[in-house]
């Protein structure tokens, strides 16, 4: 039968052969983290203001947006190990999931602030020096590696990490981009490059949400897991052995690794005292093939089954 144990991190339990990271020792990377990228913000500001980089300053308003998502997320962690309560029959998972989507929304909001500024300085250039702009923005990109290289682990399983963790990788090119702007600078004073860096780095942002938001909503929605085929989830569960046929079904995602399956079954006529064997064998095929732990199966006799019932949702 299967196990009823529920992942309240976050982190989920289905498809990865890897063990699960201590959750202290993820928190005290996370840490490491938001205490790097602070300090490394501070001094980005100022250099820009002292260099006459609005680059320098953007990728800093970047750093800055990467140590507050990595605050949301180890906030949202903490929150997501609290047990089920009367109040909150399903537990705090979803903590992390709500998390990644106020990242991801603070992510564009960012990116437009940076192309309305990127465009205004385009209009208007202003002189930059050139050198204080590239070591600082060296510093910015050894601290942006050593900031992935504490999450990236993390990301792999949960997309609340894995906004924290792109916010960073972003940044990360961010830097190379004013590392470039800077180098144009002290070579031939092209000035122009800057605001265009500028551009560059909020382009990079957006198409980086745009490819993983839709995860993120999609959890929220209840919409069901991508990787199941709806269709053929029910169609292996009508011909399970004794089932008659399937309705009223459901599929969603409790949080990122944890689906979860409700869902109306008859039973074969003349065949309702094996109904607890065909529930236990419906179990078994959905754990088996489609990863799915915890089911709720409400069974039906072919006497009082539902009356023209749809096959998905209710209705």
């Amino acid at each position: 039968m299967p196990h009823d144990h529920h992942d309240h991190t976050g982190l989920g339990h289905h498809g990865h052969s890897h063990a699960h990271i201590d959750p202290n020792a993820g928190d005290a990377r996370l840490i490491w983290a938001i205490v790097v990228n602070m300090g490394l913000t501070l001094a980005q500001v100022v250099g820009g203001i002292l260099s006459g980089s609005l680059a320098l300053i953007a990728d800093a308003l970047h750093n800055f947006s990467d140590a507050i998502a990595l605050i949301i997320a180890i906030i949202a962690r903490r929150i997501a190990r609290r047990p089920a309560t009367p109040g909150m029959s399903f537990g705090y998972g979803r903590a992390e999931v709500v998390a990644a989507l106020v990242n991801y929304t603070t992510l564009v909001v960012l990116a437009l602030y940076l192309i309305y500024e990127g465009v205004l300085r385009a209009l208007a250039p202003e002189p930059i020096d050139g050198w204080m702009v590239v070591w600082i923005a060296g510093i910015a990109l050894a601290v942006d590696l050593v900031t992935a290289a504490l999450t990236y682990s993390m990301s792999k399983d949960s997309m609340n990490i894995r906004a924290a963790f792109l916010h960073n990788l972003a940044d990360a090119l961010g830097s190379v981009a004013v590392i470039l702007a800077g180098t144009f600078v002290i070579l031939w004073g092209y000035t122009w490059v800057d605001p265009l860096a500028t551009l560059l780095i909020a382009g990079y942002i957006l198409w980086h949400v745009a490819t993983e938001i839709g995860g993120v909503i999609r959890v929220l929605m209840l919409g069901s897991p991508p990787q199941i085929d709806m269709t053929g989830l029910a169609g292996v569960m009508e011909e399970t052995d004794g089932v008659a046929g399937v309705h009223h079904l459901h599929v969603w995602q409790m949080q990122e690794n944890q689906t979860t399956l409700e869902a109306h079954v008859q039973i074969e006529p003349g065949r309702w005292f094996e109904a607890d064997a065909i529930k236990a064998r419906l179990k078994h095929q959905l754990g088996e093939r489609f990863g799915i732990d915890h089911s709720t199966l409400e069974l039906e006799c072919a006497n009082h089954a539902c009356r023209n019932p749809r096959q998905f949702g209710h209705g």
